[in-house]
């Protein structure tokens, strides 16, 4: 996985793009109409119901903007919300929170949708010793922010990109001539270039999960599209040689089921691609 400074340097770069494309040469609107010593105070409004991600990162555009606005947070990021709550108040230069605003809602809004659909996912697992991942199936841009509000939401995160975790899929290991090519091939890659990388492995079926077996040094294996029955012969298969997970259109109906099979861990592209915005308003307080 990717360093705490790797992520923080993703965050930074996610705001300064993010107010370089919203900002531009300037914000015209308030410039135009708000005197530049003008001070205000806002308050983030919650008109919905769910899990609040996002305040942590609010933080930092508005340090961004304006290291002089003033944060009063009464709502910490990974709580449940409902509609009226508050989660916070800033407070400062009327164009400097004007500025941030659009950016403070955009990220916190598709945060929390994620962070609640996480938590769902959660809440169907409670009780199993399966825990629920994401996927690289992110926003283009945004990957970091969608990573951070799925662990608010309670869950773990996958690898973060190409780069920090080795997974061979289907197209790997059609393209590098089949399985036990496919990781020796890795190994040999991972020695020559002094890389020290986890190995997932894709399984279409349970021949496949037999022939990744027979090699050593894998770290999981992704049993992709199995019913339940053949999860279950899989787990048992596998039993304590690698970690287990689930994958393949899993969603809240048949996530319980999957866990129930045994496995490790469940992956869910739906955490990030397929959540719906949490309504979220910053509103003057006069």
């Amino acid at each position: 996985m990717i360093s705490s400074e790797q992520f923080e340097k993703e965050i930074e770069l996610i705001i300064a793009n993010a107010i370089r494309e919203d900002v531009g040469d300037g914000d015209h609107s308030s410039l135009a109409c708000i005197p530049k010593n003008a001070k205000g105070k806002a308050k983030l409004l919650v008109k919905d119901k769910g899990i609040i991600a996002g305040i942590e990162f609010a933080k930092q555009v508005f340090a961004y903007i304006d290291k002089n606005l003033i944060i009063e947070t009464l709502i910490e990021d990974g709580s449940k919300v409902n509609y009226g709550d508050i989660a916070f108040y800033v407070e400062g230069a009327s164009q400097s929170i004007l500025k941030a605003e659009r950016l403070v809602l955009n990220a916190m809004q598709r945060m929390s949708a994620i962070a609640t659909k996480t938590r769902i996912f959660i809440d169907l697992l409670d009780g199993t010793n399966t825990k629920i991942l994401d996927t690289r199936k992110t926003t283009p841009g945004i990957r970091a922010l969608e990573k951070w509000a799925v662990k608010i939401g309670g869950g773990e995160n996958h690898r973060f990109a190409l780069y920090d975790m080795i997974m061979l899929k289907d197209n790997h290991i059609d393209f590098a001539g089949g399985i036990t090519k496919a990781i020796n091939k890795t190994k040999q890659y991972l020695k020559d270039t002094n890389r020290n990388l986890k190995i997932i492995v894709e399984a279409r079926n349970l021949k496949e999960i037999e022939e990744i077996l027979q090699n050593e040094g894998i770290y999981r294996i992704l049993i992709d599209n199995f019913n339940f029955e053949d999860t279950r012969k899989a787990v048992h298969l596998i039993g304590n040689k690698c970690l287990t997970e689930s994958s393949g259109g899993i969603n809240e109906n048949t996530a319980r089921q999957y866990a129930n099979c045994g496995v490790d861990y469940i992956s869910s592209g739906a955490l990030t691609h397929s959540v719906y915005n949490m309504d979220l308003s910053l509103k003057a307080v006069n």
